[in-house]
């Protein structure tokens, strides 16, 4: 298994299609959600991934602050095959990644509701009540890596 981090001017043509690809086929059509997927936020982020020779297991975005949020903020978390331990490890190359790149001291993230636990794992903590986003329950979360308890975790 490889990783790979890429800006998107560094994606190939090939490698842009297929992580688009992957996102609409979970997010848009998986989960019968008609949605922009294609948010603009794309050309500011670092996408991260990884794959064997079978193509992607896992893929999630990173943008660093100001760009989707305040904080350093993960997004479009995917894992080809769950419960697997695909999204755990992508998360965690995620985390680690916007701290080496962004030097993130908190990660901003917004679950869908049934994954909360994956990143409750990773040490993530809901800061808000679930609220719709596109006909699915989600819940805002941040991370702290300061290893500090924030005032901050405690905002909605």
């Amino acid at each position: 298994m490889i990783l790979r981090v890429k800006t998107f001017s560094e994606l190939s043509n090939r490698e842009l299609y297929d992580l688009l690809r992957l996102r609409v086929d979970v997010f848009v059509v998986e989960q019968n959600c008609p949605y922009p997927e294609l948010d603009g936020r794309d050309p500011d982020a670092l996408h991260v991934w990884l794959q064997d020779e079978t193509g992607i297991l896992a893929y999630l975005r990173i943008m660093d602050r100001g760009v989707a949020s305040e904080y350093v903020t993960i997004g479009r978390v995917i894992a080809v095959q769950r419960r697997m331990g695909l999204g755990s490890r992508i998360l965690a190359e995620g985390i680690r990644t916007a701290r080496e790149r962004f030097g993130a001291e908190q990660i901003y993230l917004e679950a869908q509701v049934y994954a909360k636990g994956l990143y409750e794992k990773q040490g993530f903590r809901a800061i808000s009540e679930p609220f719709p986003e596109d006909g699915i329950p989600h819940v805002k979360m941040l991370l702290d890596l300061t290893g500090s308890a924030s005032a901050s975790l405690q905002r909605s």
